[in-house]
């Protein structure tokens, strides 16, 4: 019975860091590779890098990104980090 007095700070401390840390960037990852995965022709995008540009093309792992006159640029899709509204 002493054992788990003294392991459950420990353990409290885990569940803690879990859900402080942990899982708001699991939910975090997962919105932004479904945001990647429901990129389409004509989305304009920001790169990771903070590239502006408008999709032009796009297949299973690469997109093709219009940019200032009429220059295009190849990135793969991971490296879109966020859509930006049409607003």
């Amino acid at each position: 019975m002493e054992t788990l007095v003294g392991l459950l700070p420990i353990i409290l401390m885990f569940v803690i860091f879990y859900f402080l840390l942990i899982r708001p960037q699991q939910k975090k990852q997962k919105k932004v590779q479904q945001m990647q995965t429901e990129l389409q022709k004509g989305d304009r995008i920001i790169t990771i890098g903070g590239l502006h540009g408008t999709i032009f093309s796009l297949d299973e792992g690469t997109l093709i990104v219009t940019v200032q006159d009429g220059i295009q640029m190849k990135f793969d899709r991971s490296s879109v980090r966020e859509k930006l509204n049409e607003d």
